[in-house]
């Protein structure tokens, strides 16, 4: 345990008695040593210390590592955040070069492994050593693979996150990492559709919501107050409806009305009472919300919104559409109605 600072020993020894589990410490970026630990017995503690940043599949690395525990093992791993190595680059680069110095740290780290054909060259040449990471992923790929966080901080510029498996990984081919993705949510009779937007979120930030939903107190608005998966360029696409506009695809393939009550993910629709969840399923989501009609100001009178919607709707839906519709577009046009 020398390798390991006394501050972070004391972290984990909240989770499990260091001197009776089974463990294994680790600095390593190599799947190799994760499987060199033994077969026979599963462990009880995996620390790396290796940050995560230089590992070439950290998927399949954190998927080993589940194989590895026993069921509520504990797992520590470490990262440099984006935020972290913002400060990082930023110091290191000339005075005066300091904005087009990040500009083309932005574009060579982290646009260009998101490009299809491109990325295949970038991994081939950089072997995924020193990619940028943000918080939310790091934590978002931790949860697909099986792990619930427990804890994480920051300790000399690096942030560790104690976590244990709770379950078998997801292996998710298909996260939320391109420019463009799928997004799961509940659509008429409870079907679940893939509705298509902009990213405007970290990838694998959608397997944090649980977590941060808990973690944060909710805006009047009903969403996650300070998400710190949102990316800052995220936060314009949303307040003028960019992100949203591939959900005309979903529009043209019948799965969305023009006019319609939000899709909503299997996690925020939890939240809604039961009485209004059972009216969401009759009617089909749509692109232009109610709520921008009716400009409510809380969680509460949205839901309120919603039901008033839902009931004209089953009366009477083309009139209902066409009212709502235009309500809508005096409220965006001459009142400023904004995407919060």
């Amino acid at each position: 345990m020398k390798i390991i600072n006394k501050y972070i020993i004391d972290k984990v020894a909240k989770y499990c008695d260091l001197d009776k589990v089974k463990k294994s410490i680790l600095s390593s970026n190599d799947i190799v040593d994760i499987n060199a630990t033994g077969n026979i017995e599963k462990l009880e503690l995996i620390v790396n210390v290796e940050i995560i940043n230089n590992i070439r599949r950290i998927n399949k690395f954190h998927e080993e590592v589940n194989e590895k525990l026993v069921n509520d093992g504990v797992y520590v791993s470490c990262l440099e955040t984006l935020e972290a190595r913002k400060k990082r680059v930023k110091k290191k680069a000339m005075i005066g070069f300091k904005k087009i110095f990040l500009f083309l740290d932005f574009i060579y780290k982290r646009v260009i492994p998101k490009l299809l054909i491109v990325k295949i060259i970038y991994f081939a040449i950089t072997n995924g050593h020193n990619r940028v990471l943000s918080k939310a992923e790091s934590l978002g790929r931790l949860i697909s693979c099986g792990f619930q966080i427990l804890e994480y901080f920051e300790f000399e510029n690096i942030l560790y996150v104690i976590s244990k498996k709770s379950k078998s990984p997801e292996f998710d081919m298909n996260p939320s990492y391109g420019p463009l993705f799928k997004m799961k949510r509940i659509g008429k009779n409870g079907k679940i559709i893939g509705v298509y937007k902009i990213r405007t979120m970290h990838p694998y930030s959608e397997y944090c919501q649980d977590l941060i939903t808990k973690e944060n107190k909710l805006a009047e608005s009903g969403k996650i107050a300070h998400d710190f998966r949102i990316t800052y360029w995220g936060k314009i696409f949303r307040k003028y409806w960019i992100d949203e506009l591939p959900m005309i695809i979903n529009l043209l393939k019948g799965e969305l009305s023009l006019v319609g009550v939000r899709p909503l993910s299997a996690s925020y629709f939890s939240r809604y009472p039961s009485n209004l969840q059972k009216l969401r399923i009759k009617v089909k989501p749509g692109l232009i919300p109610p709520y921008y009609a009716d400009m409510p100001r809380n969680f509460n009178e949205i839901l309120i919104s919603e039901e008033k919607y839902i009931d004209q709707k089953l009366k009477n839906p083309i009139m209902t559409d066409i009212k709502y519709f235009f309500k809508v577009f005096l409220n965006i046009f001459f009142k400023g109605a904004r995407s919060k």
